[in-house]
């Protein structure tokens, strides 16, 4: 089977049945949000992302984790998945042999990992500022439904964190799970840095979104939007203003319809993007066209200029 196809399974033999790309018009999109260390192999995910006709992905590296990986390793992911696509891609139909999609890098610390932030995790963030490569900062933000670091210490380290992006002159991309409030109390305090912010994987009603976007802030959506019982999520992507609407995976977590139960992956981008424009009865072409020009210009990229 070539590696670069889409299938998933069905029914209770799990019967693997091909799944058709969406067709985007030949738009480029950009998943603003991924985890590719998470993934088994994420030089195979750059080339299946290329084929569903993904542009750039943004990554996370976590200096509480092993961000480290993430830099050291990605021209090895991407020049293997270029050969990937020399083997497999001209199986695809006629279409031209894709790119593969060009990685930025978000780099933070998890609301998680908030206890682990000191002097060090701080020096690191800045020093792996000063790569080309990395175009944000985050995840930062607020988590308190697993509550895996104190809450006191979270709105802490998302306080500093906002204001380390102001001096770094970099996007911020924010977490909020049951922490909408408090978060938006501390953008207000601290605010939101000049660059921008991205409120990530976005899955609540409309009016939770609302203050968000007077402060400046970009509004993302990721696999929940494709969810069959998240009508509100749906009504939110259909309501967005087409200059702060974005589109993501975050993945390996959340795998869109009808991959349900799959590992996730950046390619997946194209799907989510498909259910957000049929909720704005929009063209798939003008979704991506609007969402990747947003998330280029955002992130930095001179070809936000030249989106057809």
């Amino acid at each position: 089977m070539n590696p670069l196809t889409f299938t998933t399974t069905r029914g209770k033999a799990k019967r693997v049945v091909d799944v058709p790309l969406p067709d985007a018009d030949g738009m480029p999109l950009v998943d603003t949000h991924a985890h590719l260390d998470l993934l088994d192999n994420p030089a195979l995910a750059l080339a299946r992302a290329a084929v569903a006709g993904l542009s750039h992905v943004m990554t996370i590296a976590d200096v509480a984790e092993d961000a480290a990986r993430t830099y050291n390793d990605l021209a090895d992911w991407q020049a293997s998945a270029q050969l990937l696509l020399d083997e497999h891609a001209p199986l695809h139909a006629s279409r031209p042999t894709p790119r593969v999609p060009e990685v930025g890098i978000i780099v933070g610390i998890h609301p998680h990992n908030a206890r682990h932030f000191n002097a060090d995790t701080e020096a690191a963030i800045r020093a792996f500022a000063h790569d080309p490569r990395t175009r944000g900062m985050g995840e930062l933000g607020l988590d308190f439904h697993y509550d895996h670091s104190p809450r006191a210490c979270q709105r802490e380290v998302f306080a500093r964190s906002i204001a380390l992006a102001t001096e770094l002159n970099l996007p911020i991309t924010i977490h909020l799970r049951e922490a909408h409030d408090e978060g938006l109390d501390i953008l207000r305090e601290v605010g939101v840095p000049p660059a921008g912010a991205i409120l990530h994987c976005f899955n609540r009603e409309y009016q939770v979104a609302e203050p968000f976007m007077a402060l400046g802030c970009h509004v993302s959506f990721a696999g929940p939007v494709t969810f069959k019982r998240a009508d509100e999520v749906r009504d939110s992507a259909a309501r967005v203003p087409a200059d702060r609407l974005l589109v993501e995976t975050d993945c390996p977590f959340m795998a869109p319809e009808p991959f349900r139960g799959h590992p996730c992956e950046p390619a997946y981008t194209l799907w989510n993007a498909a259910t957000v424009a049929a909720a704005r009865r929009e063209p798939l072409a003008h979704v991506a066209r609007a969402t990747t020009t947003a998330a280029l210009k955002l992130f930095g990229y001179a070809e936000a200029a030249t989106v057809a």
